[in-house]
Protein backbone atom coordinates (compact mmCIF):
# COMPACT_ATOMS: atom_id res chain seq x y z
CA UNK A 1 0.00 0.00 0.00
CA UNK A 2 3.11 2.48 0.83
CA UNK A 3 4.57 1.27 -2.48
CA UNK A 4 1.42 2.64 -4.52
CA UNK A 5 0.96 5.84 -2.32
CA UNK A 6 4.56 6.80 -3.53
CA UNK A 7 3.84 5.69 -6.74
CA UNK A 8 0.62 7.46 -7.12
CA UNK A 9 2.79 10.83 -5.96
CA UNK A 10 6.15 10.32 -7.62
CA UNK A 11 3.33 10.47 -11.06
CA UNK A 12 2.12 13.77 -9.96
CA UNK A 13 5.78 14.96 -9.08
CA UNK A 14 7.07 14.42 -12.19
CA UNK A 15 3.91 15.79 -14.09
CA UNK A 16 4.48 19.19 -12.04
CA UNK A 17 7.78 19.19 -11.94
CA UNK A 18 7.62 19.35 -16.25
CA UNK A 19 4.71 21.93 -15.75
CA UNK A 20 7.35 23.99 -13.31
CA UNK A 21 10.25 23.48 -15.42
CA UNK A 22 11.71 27.24 -16.82
CA UNK A 23 10.80 26.40 -20.79
CA UNK A 24 7.63 24.96 -19.95
CA UNK A 25 6.20 28.23 -18.52
CA UNK A 26 3.17 29.03 -20.72
CA UNK A 27 1.73 25.45 -19.64
CA UNK A 28 2.18 26.95 -16.09
CA UNK A 29 1.01 30.03 -16.88
CA UNK A 30 -2.69 28.29 -18.67
CA UNK A 31 -3.58 26.36 -16.07
CA UNK A 32 -3.78 29.24 -13.14
CA UNK A 33 -3.41 32.56 -14.16
CA UNK A 34 -6.43 31.64 -17.33
CA UNK A 35 -9.32 32.81 -14.97
CA UNK A 36 -8.12 30.62 -11.91
CA UNK A 37 -10.95 32.19 -9.89
CA UNK A 38 -13.83 31.49 -12.14
CA UNK A 39 -12.02 27.61 -12.19
CA UNK A 40 -11.70 27.50 -7.87
CA UNK A 41 -15.54 28.47 -7.94
CA UNK A 42 -16.99 25.91 -10.60
CA UNK A 43 -14.92 23.36 -8.72
CA UNK A 44 -15.91 24.47 -5.22
CA UNK A 45 -19.70 24.66 -6.91
CA UNK A 46 -19.47 20.82 -8.10
CA UNK A 47 -18.25 20.02 -5.03
CA UNK A 48 -20.99 21.55 -3.01
CA UNK A 49 -23.43 20.27 -5.42
CA UNK A 50 -22.08 16.46 -4.82
CA UNK A 51 -22.22 17.16 -1.03
CA UNK A 52 -25.95 17.49 -1.55
CA UNK A 53 -26.87 15.18 -3.89
CA UNK A 54 -24.25 12.43 -2.40
CA UNK A 55 -25.79 12.45 0.64
CA UNK A 56 -29.30 12.68 -0.84
CA UNK A 57 -28.62 9.15 -2.81
CA UNK A 58 -27.28 7.73 -0.18
CA UNK A 59 -29.91 7.99 2.49
CA UNK A 60 -31.43 4.73 1.19
CA UNK A 61 -28.62 3.35 0.27
CA UNK A 62 -26.19 0.87 2.33
CA UNK A 63 -22.59 2.68 3.20
CA UNK A 64 -19.66 1.84 1.00
CA UNK A 65 -16.37 -0.09 3.22
CA UNK A 66 -14.14 1.41 1.07
CA UNK A 67 -11.33 1.17 3.82
CA UNK A 68 -8.42 0.04 1.64
CA UNK A 69 -8.64 2.90 -0.94
CA UNK A 70 -9.38 5.26 1.86
CA UNK A 71 -6.15 4.05 3.05
CA UNK A 72 -4.64 4.88 -0.29
CA UNK A 73 -5.93 7.95 -0.25
CA UNK A 74 -4.84 8.91 3.19
CA UNK A 75 -1.41 7.48 2.40
CA UNK A 76 -1.16 9.33 -0.52
CA UNK A 77 -1.99 13.11 0.41
CA UNK A 78 0.23 11.93 4.04
CA UNK A 79 3.56 11.10 1.48
CA UNK A 80 2.48 14.37 -0.51
CA UNK A 81 2.45 16.94 2.26
CA UNK A 82 5.47 15.17 4.44
CA UNK A 83 7.19 15.57 1.07
CA UNK A 84 5.72 19.51 0.96
CA UNK A 85 6.91 20.01 4.66
CA UNK A 86 10.22 18.86 4.24
CA UNK A 87 10.90 20.98 0.86
CA UNK A 88 9.42 23.88 2.07
CA UNK A 89 10.18 24.10 5.23
CA UNK A 90 13.90 23.58 4.82
CA UNK A 91 13.14 26.73 2.68
CA UNK A 92 11.71 28.86 5.14
CA UNK A 93 14.31 27.86 7.91
CA UNK A 94 16.96 28.98 5.73
CA UNK A 95 15.07 32.53 5.20
CA UNK A 96 14.90 32.73 8.83
CA UNK A 97 18.14 32.13 9.89
CA UNK A 98 20.29 34.41 7.26
CA UNK A 99 17.98 37.08 6.36
CA UNK A 100 15.20 37.10 9.31
CA UNK A 101 11.51 36.92 9.85
CA UNK A 102 10.59 40.05 7.90
CA UNK A 103 12.29 38.77 4.86
CA UNK A 104 10.25 35.37 5.13
CA UNK A 105 7.31 36.58 5.38
CA UNK A 106 7.62 39.33 2.66
CA UNK A 107 10.09 37.88 0.44
CA UNK A 108 8.14 36.70 -3.17
CA UNK A 109 11.29 34.34 -4.14
CA UNK A 110 9.19 31.29 -2.45
CA UNK A 111 6.83 31.42 -5.45
CA UNK A 112 10.08 31.46 -8.08
CA UNK A 113 12.99 29.26 -6.18
CA UNK A 114 14.30 26.27 -7.89
CA UNK A 115 12.73 23.92 -5.59
CA UNK A 116 9.93 25.67 -3.40
CA UNK A 117 8.56 26.99 -6.93
CA UNK A 118 7.64 23.13 -7.50
CA UNK A 119 6.35 22.87 -3.74
CA UNK A 120 4.25 26.31 -3.89
CA UNK A 121 2.61 25.53 -7.29
CA UNK A 122 1.58 21.66 -6.26
CA UNK A 123 0.20 23.01 -3.16
CA UNK A 124 -2.08 25.01 -4.67
CA UNK A 125 -3.15 22.52 -7.58
CA UNK A 126 -3.62 19.95 -4.41
CA UNK A 127 -6.29 21.50 -3.08
CA UNK A 128 -8.75 20.55 -6.14
CA UNK A 129 -7.82 16.75 -5.58
CA UNK A 130 -8.48 17.12 -1.70
CA UNK A 131 -11.97 17.65 -2.03
CA UNK A 132 -12.06 14.10 -2.71
CA UNK A 133 -11.74 13.32 1.51
CA UNK A 134 -15.32 14.06 1.44
CA UNK A 135 -15.96 12.06 -1.56
CA UNK A 136 -15.50 8.98 1.46
CA UNK A 137 -17.64 10.58 3.85
CA UNK A 138 -20.77 10.12 2.12
CA UNK A 139 -19.96 7.05 0.53
CA UNK A 140 -19.14 5.55 3.93
CA UNK A 141 -22.33 7.35 5.95
CA UNK A 142 -20.16 9.16 8.02
CA UNK A 143 -20.81 12.46 9.95
CA UNK A 144 -19.78 15.39 7.83
CA UNK A 145 -19.88 19.16 9.86
CA UNK A 146 -20.03 22.41 8.42
CA UNK A 147 -15.87 22.90 9.54
CA UNK A 148 -15.16 20.27 6.82
CA UNK A 149 -16.53 21.02 3.88
CA UNK A 150 -15.99 24.92 4.66
CA UNK A 151 -12.38 24.86 5.37
CA UNK A 152 -12.12 22.54 1.88
CA UNK A 153 -13.77 25.65 -0.11
CA UNK A 154 -12.34 28.60 1.22
CA UNK A 155 -8.89 26.98 1.29
CA UNK A 156 -9.27 26.29 -2.31
CA UNK A 157 -10.97 29.31 -3.42
CA UNK A 158 -8.57 31.75 -1.25
CA UNK A 159 -5.10 29.51 -2.59
CA UNK A 160 -6.06 29.74 -6.21
CA UNK A 161 -7.02 33.62 -5.89
CA UNK A 162 -3.64 34.35 -3.87
CA UNK A 163 -1.46 32.15 -6.17
CA UNK A 164 -1.83 34.38 -9.00
CA UNK A 165 -0.37 37.41 -7.58
CA UNK A 166 2.31 35.93 -5.11
CA UNK A 167 1.35 37.83 -2.31
CA UNK A 168 3.47 38.25 0.95
CA UNK A 169 2.89 35.57 3.73
CA UNK A 170 2.50 32.68 0.74
CA UNK A 171 5.20 30.67 2.06
CA UNK A 172 4.30 30.16 5.98
CA UNK A 173 0.68 29.87 4.84
CA UNK A 174 1.58 26.83 3.11
CA UNK A 175 4.85 25.50 4.66
CA UNK A 176 2.32 25.51 7.79
CA UNK A 177 -0.52 23.34 5.68
CA UNK A 178 1.68 21.02 4.64
CA UNK A 179 3.22 20.56 8.02
CA UNK A 180 -0.40 19.70 9.39
CA UNK A 181 -1.82 17.89 6.96
CA UNK A 182 1.57 15.40 7.16
CA UNK A 183 0.35 14.55 10.48
CA UNK A 184 -2.96 14.70 9.86
CA UNK A 185 -3.29 12.73 6.69
CA UNK A 186 -0.79 9.93 8.51
CA UNK A 187 -3.39 10.12 11.38
CA UNK A 188 -6.29 9.16 8.99
CA UNK A 189 -4.27 6.28 7.15
CA UNK A 190 -3.17 4.47 10.27
CA UNK A 191 -6.77 4.85 11.64
CA UNK A 192 -8.15 3.18 8.17
CA UNK A 193 -5.79 0.61 8.36
CA UNK A 194 -7.25 -0.43 11.91
CA UNK A 195 -5.00 0.46 13.85
CA UNK A 196 -5.35 1.79 17.21
CA UNK A 197 -4.39 5.35 17.71
CA UNK A 198 -4.34 7.59 20.73
CA UNK A 199 -6.85 9.87 21.37
CA UNK A 200 -4.36 12.26 21.72
CA UNK A 201 -2.38 11.69 18.93
CA UNK A 202 -5.95 13.62 17.53
CA UNK A 203 -5.95 15.94 20.27
CA UNK A 204 -2.79 16.92 18.77
CA UNK A 205 -3.54 17.15 15.54
CA UNK A 206 -6.71 19.98 15.97
CA UNK A 207 -4.43 22.34 18.80
CA UNK A 208 -1.57 21.64 15.46
CA UNK A 209 -4.26 23.72 13.29
CA UNK A 210 -5.77 26.46 16.29
CA UNK A 211 -2.33 26.90 16.36
CA UNK A 212 -1.95 27.53 12.69
CA UNK A 213 -4.81 29.10 12.19
CA UNK A 214 -3.50 31.46 14.69
CA UNK A 215 0.04 32.25 13.39
CA UNK A 216 -2.00 32.79 9.89
CA UNK A 217 -4.15 35.90 11.82
CA UNK A 218 -0.01 36.79 13.30
CA UNK A 219 1.52 36.60 9.54
CA UNK A 220 -1.48 38.41 8.20
CA UNK A 221 -1.14 41.20 10.81
CA UNK A 222 2.55 41.55 9.70
CA UNK A 223 1.90 42.09 6.33
CA UNK A 224 -0.24 44.80 6.54
CA UNK A 225 2.09 46.48 9.16
CA UNK A 226 5.14 45.90 6.25
CA UNK A 227 3.17 46.81 3.38
CA UNK A 228 2.58 50.18 4.73
CA UNK A 229 5.95 51.20 4.88
CA UNK A 230 5.91 49.36 0.87
CA UNK A 231 8.23 46.64 2.34
CA UNK A 232 5.42 43.65 1.74
CA UNK A 233 3.77 42.67 -1.65
CA UNK A 234 0.39 42.64 -0.66
CA UNK A 235 -2.84 44.58 -1.58
CA UNK A 236 -5.78 45.13 1.32
CA UNK A 237 -8.44 42.91 -0.61
CA UNK A 238 -6.48 39.62 -0.01
CA UNK A 239 -5.26 40.95 3.62
CA UNK A 240 -8.89 40.82 4.29
CA UNK A 241 -10.11 37.78 2.98
CA UNK A 242 -7.05 36.33 4.07
CA UNK A 243 -8.07 37.23 7.84
CA UNK A 244 -11.59 36.66 7.57
CA UNK A 245 -10.54 33.33 6.66
CA UNK A 246 -8.26 32.60 9.10
CA UNK A 247 -10.08 34.20 11.62
CA UNK A 248 -13.37 31.88 11.08
CA UNK A 249 -11.10 28.83 11.47
CA UNK A 250 -9.92 29.87 14.41
CA UNK A 251 -13.45 30.17 16.38
CA UNK A 252 -14.69 26.87 14.27
CA UNK A 253 -11.40 24.60 15.09
CA UNK A 254 -11.32 26.27 18.90
CA UNK A 255 -15.28 24.70 18.93
CA UNK A 256 -14.62 21.76 17.37
CA UNK A 257 -12.16 21.19 19.83
CA UNK A 258 -14.46 21.95 22.99
CA UNK A 259 -17.05 19.81 21.27
CA UNK A 260 -14.93 17.17 20.67
CA UNK A 261 -12.68 16.78 23.79
CA UNK A 262 -13.71 18.74 26.73
CA UNK A 263 -17.40 18.97 26.16
CA UNK A 264 -17.16 15.02 25.69
CA UNK A 265 -15.64 14.20 28.74
CA UNK A 266 -17.73 16.50 30.91
CA UNK A 267 -20.89 14.48 30.20
CA UNK A 268 -18.41 11.13 30.70
CA UNK A 269 -17.79 12.70 34.30
CA UNK A 270 -21.62 13.65 34.70
CA UNK A 271 -22.77 10.07 33.85
CA UNK A 272 -20.34 8.32 35.70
Amino acid sequence: MLFEAITFVGIFYSSIRKATQSNSSDKLSSLLEFSPVKKSFLFSALYAAFIFGGRHLMNKRAKFELRKPLVLWSLTLAVFSIFGALRTGAYMVYILMTKGLKQSVCDQSFYNGPVSKFWAYAFVLSKAPELGDTIFIILRKQKLIFLHWYHHITVLLYSWYSYKDMVAGGGWFMTMNYGVHAVMYSYYALRAAGFRVSRKFAMFITLSQITQMLMGCVINYLVFYWMQHDQCHSHFQNIFWSSLMYLSYLVLFCHFFFEAYIGKRRKTTKAE
